[in-house]
């Protein structure tokens, strides 16, 4: 077995115990939306947090394609976690500053599950474009102050700090916020993915400290932005496998007029196209984690944000139309999987918002 094949079981057997269908519903019914053991279970234990940040740091090195196995995972199991903000968009957005005294005073906290974290990109969860950042910062003293609101933050409301794009007179930079910062209220959302927490937060004149250089964040900020749909496409390849999975084994089982569904040509055709889906999915995801640390990461990320949202999005709804009438109920996990599929769609650029960037990314 290789090292990768260990992660992959290792990973699964744990979130098999610690995020199973009752724990998921359980949880995506609270305000914080995730069990503070099993998240410093994931840091201690696993040392999921900080697979891909540097030793120094204290995280283990390794690469984005590993941690991109364990995103796969997660969107398997449907965790309900702030581990995407913290570790594919904050960590990422840290890393990619090149403040290297942040890095030191924020990764070892995120590493070891003391800190989580999230990301404003702009004031929705729209795909990075610095015409799109809303929020403005103003030097104050040593600081600055941050103005402005933003109406979708994944995990606002939990996140110990808030990691803010803004502008100021030497344009676009990257602040950190924390999270009892004066100035600065956070209000939880219901929306339609249920699993991930989405807050809005206000920010009026909120004491900031400035990451990176002043005005030079486009560059990493645009970088975070394609790593973390790496991480989203990694995920929806889960999330589509499992929808797959569970369609089969009900087309195995489910007996109709004294066969198994399985066996009627209209559900093997469908549950093949369902395969032939997951599969172009994943090698689209495969890609863009291998491509993490090279120039062509825009048009791979871009490309697997196309390929997982579509896939997800279809499987997902034909796992439910296979179940028939109990895919339907709210006691069938089915609709989870819909919804988080409909919502990863959605953020970081919609598959139509990612062909137009292929095309200009393509262009001579």
């Amino acid at each position: 077995m290789s090292e990768a094949d260990e992660l992959r079981h290792t990973v699964r057997q744990f979130l098999a115990a610690a995020s199973p269908s009752g724990q998921v519903r359980d949880l995506m019914s609270t305000v914080e939306g995730y069990d503070a053991l099993v998240w410093h279970q994931m840091a201690h234990d696993l040392g999921l947090h900080g697979i891909a940040v540097p030793e120094e740091f204290g995280g283990a090195g390794a690469s984005f394609a590993e941690l991109a196995i364990v995103f796969e995972e997660m969107g398997a199991a449907l965790l309900c976690a702030p581990f995407f903000s913290t570790v594919a968009l904050a960590t990422q957005a840290i890393l990619c500053s090149g403040d290297t005294v942040a890095m030191g005073d924020y990764l070892p906290r995120f590493v070891d599950g003391s800190m989580t974290a999230t990301v404003i990109l702009n004031s929705s969860l729209e795909a990075w474009d610095p015409q799109a950042v809303t929020l403005t910062a103003r030097a104050d003293g040593n600081g600055h102050r941050i103005h402005g609101d933003a109406n979708l933050v994944l995990d606002g409301h939990t996140a110990d700090v808030v990691l803010v794009a803004a502008n100021t007179s030497a344009g676009t930079s990257l602040f950190a916020v924390a999270a009892d910062a004066d100035g600065l209220t956070r209000e939880p959302l219901a929306t339609l993915d249920r699993t991930r927490k989405v807050a809005c937060l206000r920010f009026h004149d909120a004491p900031a400290r400035l990451i990176g250089t002043d005005g030079d964040a486009d560059a990493g900020l645009a970088r975070t932005c394609d790593l973390a749909i790496a991480a989203l496409a990694a995920e929806q390849v889960g999330g589509a496998q499992r929808c797959l999975d569970m369609a089969v084994g009900y087309a195995k089982e489910r007996v109709q007029f004294g066969r198994t569904i399985g066996s009627f040509q209209a559900v093997k055709h469908r549950c093949a196209d369902m395969l032939v889906l997951v599969e172009g999915a994943r090698s689209a995801a495969i890609h863009a984690a291998e491509s993490a640390d090279g120039s062509d990461l825009p048009i791979a990320a871009s490309v697997a944000k196309m390929a997982c949202s579509e896939a997800f999005l279809q499987v997902a709804l034909d796992n439910m139309r296979i179940h028939g009438g109990i895919g339907f109920t709210w006691e069938h996990d089915a609709h989870l999987y819909v919804r988080r599929a409909k919502a990863t769609e959605l953020i970081f650029g919609s598959p139509d918002h990612h062909a137009q960037r292929l095309a200009a990314l393509a262009a001579p």
